[in-house]
């Protein structure tokens, strides 16, 4: 029986806690699948075990449950062999199949923990608390009638979820109300989408994946199909954002790879047996039209990430820019077993088309940048002064005046002028995001480079 189902590799490497969850999904083996070479129980050594076993449950200072001991046995049979095979409990497991879908029922908000609360990070678009009024930075001190205080984050994320179409009371305390208010929300099912686009400058789009789930392949070429509608299906450079994208699955990599590439080889995964040696190739399809490309990556861009990376790297199809990832090159595999838990067992690494392996190495950028924030110099009250200042300076001879300038004294004010009342100064790209607009300026000399 074939362990390897196409869609169930797992590339990312841990678990986020939260409403909106998901990292690491991995390949749904069959239960049976790892007994093909299995030769028996060494004896001895499990005479050991037992006998551990027994001192333990006779001896230890607390009562102890059989079924909490061999959990924590099979736990550190696991974590003894790698960073990332584990066991996963019922709960555990649970929060993977919610993190390689996407959905869940719940409320739509990203949370985190401050001084014992659950504090707000942001609504998601379209969602129930979204739809409720829960704003960015809001604290939640209670859940229905219990206090949040001394639960951990994972308790509180399990209480907010729950079916569709059930309600939940928040209790708020929000900066600026004199005190706590409740807001019931009604749960609904969530779809956290993986992928955000948007165009930077006529011409140059933006796309970031934030995790590689099911459907994030189709999610990418809607975003690119609507960036080419933006801009009247002209696009002279994408820059594809996978900064402290942590993984997700083989599949979705591929998808995304491939998005870019007309061919060739994307990805080998090779283990130990013949059932795990794949090849995943290209098809002759490439969205952009050979557009230029460039891939920002960082420390926190891992495993399917890495994958994307490495293919767009290697057939030369974009320039890599920014820090070394992460570095993981292994795959796992999702091992269900009985009751709701699963093992996820290390069982192959990858390569890239270059038959390189980026394991405990990463991808080394094409261009690297140093990760720091760019502040603006102050504007000086005083222009410097030009030729078409200078008293009787020559006309250049041309006849047409400037349609599109301004008349005098409207208009925008002039550099180191005060702004207008009621209008606030824009943060520019290099401030906001010094690496994006590297990335952009890199787009532009290659669009003219290759215009010439």
């Amino acid at each position: 029986m074939n362990v390897y189902s196409r869609n169930a590799l797992i590339l990312g490497f841990g678990l986020l806690l939260g409403v909106m969850l998901a990292v690491g999904h991995g390949v749904w083996a069959d239960r049976d699948a790892g007994a093909r070479d299995y030769s028996g129980l060494p004896l001895d050594e499990v005479r050991s075990l037992s006998e551990v076993f027994g001192k333990i449950k006779e001896n230890y200072v607390e009562d102890v449950a059989d079924k909490d001991l061999l959990e924590n046995a099979i736990r550190g049979m696991l974590t003894g062999l790698d960073p990332h095979s584990t066991y996963l409990d019922k709960d555990a497991f649970q929060e993977l199949r919610v993190g390689t879908t996407g959905e869940f029922g719940g409320l739509g908000i990203v949370v985190g923990m401050e001084d014992g609360f659950v504090k707000v990070v942001s609504p998601i678009d379209d969602t129930p608390a979204q739809r409720a009024g829960i704003k960015a930075g809001d604290l939640i001190i209670r859940l229905d009638d219990t206090p949040v205080k001394g639960m951990t984050l994972d308790d509180a994320v399990k209480r907010m979820r729950g079916p569709a179409g059930t309600d939940i009371t928040l209790t708020v305390v929000r900066e600026g109300v004199d005190k706590p208010f409740k807001v019931t929300v009604t749960r609904d099912r969530i779809r956290v989408k993986s992928v955000k686009s948007r165009v930077l400058e006529p011409g140059y789009g933006y796309v970031r994946i934030t995790q590689f789930q099911e459907r994030t392949g189709k999610e990418l070429r809607d975003a690119i199909g609507k960036l080419k509608k933006d801009s009247e299906g002209n696009i002279k450079g994408l820059v594809l954002d996978l900064r402290n994208n942590p993984g997700g699955l083989l599949d979705a990599a591929v998808a995304v790879s491939d998005t870019f590439l007309d061919q060739g080889v994307i990805v080998s995964v090779r283990g130990r047996g013949k059932e795990t040696q794949m090849t995943h190739q290209a098809s002759p399809q490439d969205m952009l039209s050979q557009s230029p490309m460039v891939v920002l990556v960082n420390a926190g861009s891992a495993s399917a990430s890495e994958i994307v990376a490495g293919a767009l790297q290697d057939h030369k199809r974009g320039i890599i820019m920014g820090q070394r990832t992460f570095g993981k090159g292994s795959v796992q595999t999702v091992v269900p077993l009985g009751n709701n838990t699963a093992l996820k067992l290390t069982t192959a690494r990858y390569y890239t088309p270059s038959d390189r392996s980026i394991q405990a190495e990463g991808i080394v950028p094409d261009i690297a940048l140093d990760d720091f924030q760019v502040a603006m110099r102050k504007k000086s009250e005083f222009e410097p002064i030009k030729e078409a200042d200078l008293s009787g300076h020559l006309d250049n001879g041309n006849k047409k005046k400037d349609k599109g300038a301004a008349p005098q004294g409207k208009g925008k004010p002039k550099s180191g002028a005060e702004p207008l009342e009621g209008d606030e100064p824009e943060q520019s790209l290099a401030e906001s995001d010094y690496f994006l607009y590297e990335a952009l300026n890199l787009l532009k000399g290659l669009h003219l480079l290759s215009a010439r």
